[in-house]
């Protein structure tokens, strides 16, 4: 995904993405989405703090409704 973010854009992200095959935090966070059979979660951004606790999260079954940055900007800002 970093590769062709890369090839689209002209530069790789730079932040960390998630790979997760085995759908082992699809399923820490109960994001799987049961209704699809490949096993694709829910879209949901998640806020953590420093120690990975969870503070702020959206979830949304229709995946073209997505928190707006506003929205992740006033979460992160609540973590100070």
């Amino acid at each position: 995904m970093k590769d062709r973010v890369a090839r689209e854009y002209g530069k790789a992200p730079d932040f960390v993405m998630l790979s997760d095959p085995g759908h082992r935090v699809i399923d820490r966070y109960g994001l799987l989405n049961p209704d699809d059979r490949r096993g694709i979660p829910h879209p949901t951004t998640l806020v953590l703090d420093r120690g990975g606790v969870v503070r702020w999260r959206f979830t949304e079954v229709n995946y073209r409704i997505r928190p707006t940055n506003e929205d992740i900007l006033r979460a992160l800002a609540s973590l100070r």
